[in-house]
């Protein structure tokens, strides 16, 4: 089935890519593109076979993600959170996954991990409180995974835990209104005193310690995969896709270009830009490359039924955000030789430019914390981060 969603998803990278401005310009994807998402199977790869879903290798998702970011950075990053969730929703008990998709298998879930919420333990369950942000295309969803802090009888946190509420039980307020990723619409979520019965709350520690409730009746591979690696890795992909994109943009634009500075003549054949061009491409080949030998590798202790050893975790982090990062220094490089052109107000390098930055800044990305976790690992210090 993957070969067969990424063929759909292909189909549809030219009329994706054609409405990219548009939606930057009215920070909104069309209801139409995310309809036709869902009908090629892209939102529906990592989720559970018993609902309708494909139970995919994660690297095809990830290609798939990296394919539609290239086209559309808004639209790309909308994709992979959407269809991310589809997978995290699979480890919650299967309760919660019935309320879902006890409806059709294209419900969509959108999300705001952090523990903005407060989580009163009440009769059955919790009550819960908060204003959210960053829940991007969260008009799009019946659902969203909310993060939460659990507040003890002395009023102080006692746990962390993500929870699941249905549309009538938050209001979304339109606020979004950024340099980078317009087109997302990560409005935020404000909920109050909506109640969450038990089943819809799940503890981030149980979850990163591959102990998630979902697990006893999802026992793929794939539910024994770490959530800090599939979700921080999808994250990267769709910057590492914007990047990719803007190459191809790139190397398109400049191979005709006839430069009226630096003494004229052809822009191909300026040394300069031929380095600059074996720099840009080789950075995102090696975020490519990384990124998929660790989930492979990973993919693959899940398979077998091992465990997956922290030092492997670890790598594959250090790896994930380096992906990133390489990905915004391929783009760096391009923007800052593609000429004042670039700078134009929707221009497709400049465009992707502020959409990979964008992307860069979200929390899986966080370079230096994800490298310094590594480093502990390597000298045999403890790592407790649920990120990994």
């Amino acid at each position: 089935m993957s070969s067969e969603v990424l063929d759909a998803v292909r189909a549809l990278l030219p009329g994706i890519a054609e409405r990219a401005r548009t939606v930057d310009e009215k920070g909104r994807i069309p209801a139409d593109t995310v309809r036709r998402l869902t009908d090629a199977g892209v939102f529906r790869m990592l989720q559970p076979a018993r609902y309708g879903g494909a139970e995919a290798d994660p690297v095809d998702f990830y290609a798939a993600v990296r394919e539609i970011s290239g086209a559309c950075g808004s639209t790309g990053w909308v994709t992979a959170v959407l269809g991310v969730h589809s997978w995290h929703l699979g480890l919650f008990p299967d309760a919660a996954q019935r309320e879902v998709w006890d409806a059709g298998p294209d419900v969509l879930v959108a999300s705001s991990y952090a523990p903005i919420g407060r989580l009163v333990p009440v009769e059955g369950g919790f009550e819960i409180s908060g204003r959210w942000a960053f829940s991007s295309g969260c008009e799009f969803a019946s659902w969203v995974l909310l993060g939460g802090l659990v507040v003890g009888a002395e009023g102080r946190p006692v746990d962390f835990m993500t929870v699941l509420l249905p549309r009538a039980d938050y209001e979304i307020r339109r606020v979004w209104d950024s340099m980078g990723l317009r087109g997302t619409a990560s409005d935020d979520i404000v909920v109050e005193r909506a109640f969450v019965p038990a089943h819809r709350a799940m503890r981030n520690y149980d979850q990163a310690r591959l102990r998630a409730p979902g697990r006893k009746v999802n026992t793929g591979p794939l539910y024994r995969l770490p959530f800090g690696t599939i979700f921080t890795t999808t994250v990267s992909s769709s910057v590492i896709g914007m990047a990719a994109g803007c190459y191809r943009s790139y190397v398109a634009q400049m191979r005709d270009r006839i430069r009226l500075s630096l003494g004229g003549g052809r822009f191909v054949e300026d040394e300069f830009a031929q380095v600059a061009v074996a720099r840009a491409a080789s950075e995102i080949d090696a975020a490519v490359l990384q990124t998929e030998r660790n989930m492979r590798d990973v993919h693959a202790h899940a398979v077998r039924g091992t465990e997956i050893p922290m030092e492997l975790r670890l790598r594959a982090r250090r790896d994930q955000v380096r992906g990133t990062e390489r990905a915004i220094e391929a783009i760096d490089i391009l923007f800052k030789t593609a000429g004042g052109n670039s700078l134009r107000r929707g221009h497709v390098i400049e465009r992707a430019w502020r959409d990979a930055h964008a992307g860069s800044v979200h929390v899986a990305n966080d370079v230096e914390r994800a490298l310094s976790m590594y480093g502990r690992g390597e000298f045999g210090l403890a790592v407790e981060d649920n990120l990994v």
